[in-house]
Formats: C-alpha cells, sequence, structure tokens
C-alpha cells in the first residue's frame, strides 16, 4: 500500500530512534569502518539503510532504492535508479563523520523519484528534532510550518567544505565559510538564512535530492557549475545551491573560476 507524505516520515523517525540514536555518541572501534580513507560508515548507517529500503521495498515494490550503502557494494544500483520510472534514495545517517565525532549535526533523509524528477523529500534531523519535509507544488514544511526562503541580496554570503581552507574565493562576493558537512543540515541551515549559497563538488543523489526538492519549493535555485539543471538523472560534476533565481546566476558567474579541475 503506499505510503503517505506523514507515514513516510514517521518511518523515518521510527527507525532514526531504533538504530541511529541510541548509537550517538556510544559507537565502539568495531561500529566503526571506512569504505574508503576518511569516508567513514558505522553500523547504525547500514542498520538504518536496511530498515528504510525494506520497509519502502515493501510499500513499493517495484520501486528501485538507492541507498548510499548499497551503492558502495554496487555501483550498477546507480544506473539502475537513474534509469528506473520509480525510485527512492536513502541516506540513513548523513553526516557520518559529525556522527562519529558527537555531532549533533547529522540527518536521516529519504526522496522519491518519479520519471527522473524528484517528487516527496524528507529531512529527519534526530538530535535537533526538526523534521523537513516537502512536496513537488506544494512547497516545503519545518516541522509543519511553510517556510520560505527570501532573496539573498546583492552580496550573498556562501559556504562550502571544500574551498574555503584552500584559498579559493568567488570573485567580487564576500569569503566563503565552512559549510556544516552534512547535506542534511546544509539545506536547513540555507533556507533558514544562516547562507544564501551552498557549493559542491559532489552531487551524489542521495545527499542532495531531498534538500534541492525542498529548497526550490521554499523559492530558491540549484544547478549545475554549468548552469544545466540539476534533477535525480544528471551526472555532471558540480553543483550551485542559491536562495534565489539571481543569485544563483550570480554565484555561477563569480565562482566559474575556481571549481577543482577534476569537478569533485
Amino acid at each position: 500500500m503506499p505510503l503517505t507524505t506523514d507515514a513516510v516520515l514517521t518511518l523515518v523517525q521510527q527507525v532514526a530512534a531504533e538504530v541511529v540514536t541510541p548509537r550517538f555518541r556510544s559507537l565502539t572501534e568495531s561500529e566503526i569502518d571506512e569504505k574508503q580513507p576518511g569516508d567513514l560508515v558505522t553500523v547504525a548507517d547500514r542498520e538504518a539503510e536496511e530498515l528504510l529500503t525494506a520497509a519502502l521495498l515493501e510499500a513499493y515494490p517495484d520501486a528501485v532504492v538507492l541507498g548510499e550503502e548499497a551503492h558502495a557494494a554496487d555501483e550498477g544500483l546507480l544506473q539502475r535508479f537513474r534509469e528506473a520510472d520509480h525510485g527512492f534514495t536513502v541516506d540513513p545517517v548523513d553526516g557520518t563523520k559529525n556522527f562519529v565525532q558527537g555531532s549533533p549535526d547529522h540527518a536521516v533523509m529519504v526522496s522519491e523519484v518519479v520519471d527522473g524528477e524528484t517528487v516527496r523529500g524528507w529531512i529527519w534531523q534526530p538530535e535537533h528534532q526538526v523534521a523537513w519535509v516537502a512536496e513537488r507544488g506544494a512547497g516545503t514544511r519545518r516541522n509543519g510550518v511553510p517556510v520560505v526562503r527570501e532573496p539573498a541580496g546583492a552580496r550573498p554570503r556562501g559556504a562550502t567544505s571544500i574551498w574555503s581552507r584552500r584559498g579559493r574565493q568567488p570573485l567580487g562576493l564576500p569569503a566563503l565559510r565552512g559549510s556544516w558537512v552534512c547535506c542534511g543540515i546544509d539545506y536547513p541551515r540555507l533556507m533558514e538564512g544562516e547562507a544564501d549559497y551552498l557549493l559542491y563538488g559532489h552531487t551524489n543523489a542521495w545527499d542532495h535530492l531531498p534538500g534541492s526538492l525542498m529548497l526550490r519549493e521554499a523559492g530558491g535555485a540549484v544547478a549545475h557549475r554549468d548552469g544545466s539543471p540539476y534533477t535525480a538523472r544528471s551526472d555532471s560534476p558540480g553543483l550551485v545551491v542559491a536562495a534565489d533565481a539571481e543569485t544563483l546566476r550570480l554565484v555561477l558567474e563569480a565562482c566559474e573560476g575556481i571549481w577543482p579541475r577534476t569537478g569533485s
């Protein structure tokens, strides 16, 4: 039986309460691994993804569920997701480094995609007790309250996790600050006005589909570094996430020369 938007949120919250929150600041060394140097995964990531994937497939047996950890084990899953008529993304613990380090800035995220377009998105920040939910054409809500992001103005403030410490700065705009190193925190902070734009090298669907839908529904804009649209079927590098369309245009021009050559 199809799940309502509120039912999916309840599912995400229940899974977090069952297997994520009990591990917060309680992980042992044996419960933390590296998929590759610096890329951490915990028992909470694996268990949460398994529970969320099983519940989504029970409700939608024909959907393709793209989980971050499943993708790490099967890279072909990404292409099957892009080609699917119906799919979901699951990021079981977004901000795993923060989670491991004991920072409350982590989240559980899910999105639903139909014919390559994100139609619903959920971000649950368990330690902050804040739920962000969006439906295409129906807006974005923070703990049930509609959210509208106001335009940024002439000198937008940007944040990123990869260039601020390397001396690369946007032309004619304030210096970049560090992001919160977690898309499930970054996008909400932008919608709350703590930054006006975000720059990303990676464009992983599980990281960006929930937040990008929310931001667009709240009045923001998202595009690849070349200005092309970001969708569930995108494979171009570099992402600009902005408070409004004019800020997006301005930032694309101001940041044209600072992207890493590989786009990573």
